[in-house]
């Protein structure tokens, strides 16, 4: 049987996080991704952020929501702050249709502090889930297929300058973020069992979620 390469270690390895302070406070694993970089690795990034105006002032307006906003803004808050940095004016909204009434208080909350919105809910378009291929088996929550292509095109041409992901589904949010031409951000991660809090299950993986740490089981056809 043929060896399979081993998997070196790396940051999600790693409980000192050195990096956080330069390596004040304790010294760096042997395996540290930051410690072996290769100059022209570095150099690159650097490039990309000092050469790239846009990359440049999203870095700087990131920076300066996370100095003047941490511990003390709720998310929502931050995005209001940091798309106010960059000067957006139109704000596009990619909702879930199960969590409009959320979309709706968002909207309200960016148009009171000054910017225009447009929303597109996940079932434009109405597209039907047997012209993709998917078995009727999994069409039980509906016939109707969620569209993330045609909410990124959408919004694109209502000329958004930032896109908010609310609650996409899984596999619907990368398709997004796929075709969204436009800077995005996501505000609410769908977790329908755990109230849209999906890192409850991380703090929980050693009680009630253990199982989580067991080879998951295909579900059944």
């Amino acid at each position: 049987m043929e060896k399979k390469d081993s998997i070196r270690p790396s940051c999600v390895d790693c409980a000192v996080t050195g990096c956080i302070s330069g390596g004040k406070d304790g010294p760096y694993p042997a395996f540290c991704i930051s410690r072996h970089l290769e100059k022209d690795q570095a150099d690159a990034a650097l490039r990309q952020y000092v050469e790239d105006p846009e990359d440049q002032q999203i870095v700087q307006a990131a920076e300066y929501v996370l100095a003047a906003g941490y511990e003390k803004w709720p998310r929502v808050q931050e995005v209001v702050a940091f798309a106010r940095q960059m000067g957006y004016r139109k704000i596009g909204i990619a909702t879930c249709t199960a969590l409009i009434r959320e979309s709706r208080i968002l909207a309200r909350i960016l148009r009171a502090n000054g910017f225009e919105v447009y929303g597109v809910g996940c079932k434009v378009g109405e597209m039907d889930k047997s012209n993709l291929g998917v078995p009727l088996a999994y069409q039980s929550m509906g016939t109707v297929a969620c569209n993330p292509v045609l909410q990124a095109r959408l919004l694109e041409e209502a000329g958004t300058e930032l896109n908010i992901v609310m609650g996409l589904c899984v596999g619907h949010d990368i398709l997004f973020s796929k075709h969204s031409r436009t800077p995005s951000t996501t505000l609410v991660v769908k977790d329908r069992v755990l109230v849209h809090n999906p890192v409850m299950a991380l703090y929980t993986v050693d009680g009630y979620y253990s199982h989580l740490l067991r080879p998951m089981e295909e579900p059944a056809e």
